[in-house]
């Protein structure tokens, strides 16, 4: 196990497609799911915050998540099959683009289908904080990063100045019901 720089924005892997994981046993999948831990690990301890990362961020342009929200927790080949009708705006972050958070929209519930490390299938279904980061890190296996889903006038803010600023209201709005007047769902 070895903890991995974390790609930045601007590099092009993080603008990749991620590969399907075909072997989730092999001695790769192993490596690259070792790597994502122990570098998040290592990120929690420096900055004191993270939750999840995704392989294209250490370099591994496959389709694996790590999670680490009371348990350590793995999804090979995630997929969003499914969103509620509710969305909520989120100060999100990531590591690829430090000290910058960005005002989006996301889906307040969705259902996610993915694999364990032993290849056996799951669903689950997740509302709120869960819902965000599993929309968040499914989407850089896509390529998608946050900086492109910018959300009203002024999403984008530095840290510090978020903190000074916006922190008393947390980083989650309330759920509201999606307008689709414009939307192709």
């Amino acid at each position: 196990m070895a903890v991995r720089p974390v790609r930045l924005l601007g590099d092009p892997i993080l603008r990749s497609e991620c590969e399907p994981v075909t072997k989730p046993r092999s001695a790769a999948v192993r490596l690259v799911t070792d790597n994502l831990q122990e570098t998040l690990r290592d990120l929690k301890k420096r900055y004191g915050a993270g939750r999840g990362l995704a392989a294209p961020q250490i370099g591994a342009p496959l389709r694996i998540v790590y999670i680490e929200i009371d348990k350590p927790w793995f999804l090979l080949n995630p997929s969003i099959v499914d969103i509620g009708t509710d969305d909520f705006w989120v100060w999100d972050d990531c590591f690829s683009i430090p000290n910058l958070l960005v005002r989006v929209q996301r889906a307040h519930e969705v259902k996610v289908a993915y694999h364990d490390l032993n290849g056996k299938p799951h669903i689950v279904d997740a509302r709120g904080e869960l819902a965000e980061l599993l929309q968040h890190e499914i989407d850089h296996l896509d390529g998608v990063l946050t900086v492109d889903q910018p959300t009203g006038l002024d999403p984008f803010c530095l840290r510090e100045e978020w903190h000074k600023h916006y922190s008393a209201h947390g980083r989650y709005g309330e759920p509201a019901p999606r307008d689709c007047t414009d939307c192709d769902r």
